[in-house]
């Protein structure tokens, strides 16, 4: 049975990491207040006291301030009597499946994600897409064996696990923003990754079908926010 906490998410919908509060939130059934909070406009005194980086994701869950989206979808899975997001402690099987959960984000985001932004604030394209072509190495090399057993989702999983809830977001960006207008992201992140990492890519294409994943994804919106996020970093480096 859901938690009936009272929760409120400072979000901007266009942030991946913000996204992930999202996915974790919608995959419990949760309800919960939500605030945008513009980019584009200077963050309010109120909001700073929230969150004194002005950053987003933020959460207020009866009345305790949460903050960095990892620790969020946690403490959310941790407030339910129980969910298929990641199991209950409290028993060797399940602590490994959470470990084998926490190795396999950190590696993809360590060795992989790692190259997201850089490809997006390459100095030129063809930088771009040799950053690009390491995150795809790194894909093949690191990330796809340990989705072996994946099916569709992480561990044989039928529902989403927290290694999507995590991961999600970033997933479903890196295989459509490179197919938009301008392109933000190379498609050398991605082309050829059925031949060579078949686990993994046959794994993203069910996030991206998953209902919770693309519910709130405007993948046009992201894509003008990440040309304009390449423009300025492409500018600062012309001064």
């Amino acid at each position: 049975m859901a938690s009936t906490g009272s929760i409120k998410l400072y979000t901007n919908r266009n942030c991946p990491w913000a996204h992930r509060v999202h996915i974790a939130l919608a995959e419990l059934a949760l309800p919960f207040e939500e605030e945008v909070i513009d980019y584009s406009k200077p963050r309010t005194p109120e909001y700073l006291e929230i969150n004194p980086s002005g950053k987003v994701p933020s959460m207020i869950y009866n009345g305790h301030v949460i903050l960095e989206s990892a620790i969020m979808a946690q403490f959310l899975a941790d407030s339910v009597a129980s969910t298929h997001l990641t199991p209950r402690t409290g028993d060797a099987q399940g602590a490994i499946v959470r470990e084998r959960i926490s190795f396999f984000v950190e590696t993809y985001f360590s060795q992989a994600n790692v190259y997201y932004y850089r490809a997006i604030e390459a100095k030129t394209d063809q930088d771009a897409k040799d950053l690009g072509k390491r995150y795809f190495d790194a894909v093949v090399k690191d990330v796809e064996p340990l989705l072996r057993t994946a099916n569709p989702f992480f561990d044989g999983s039928d529902k989403l696990t927290m290694a999507e809830v995590l991961t999600a977001s970033f997933i479903v960006r890196i295989f459509t923003l490179p197919f938009t207008e301008d392109a933000p992201l190379p498609k050398s992140m991605i082309a050829g990754l059925a031949e060579n990492a078949p686990k993994f890519h046959a794994w993203a294409q069910a996030i991206m079908n998953h209902p919770s994943v693309n519910s709130i994804y405007n993948r046009d919106a992201c894509a003008g926010e990440m040309r304009d996020r390449r423009a300025k970093a492409r500018a600062s480096v012309l001064k």
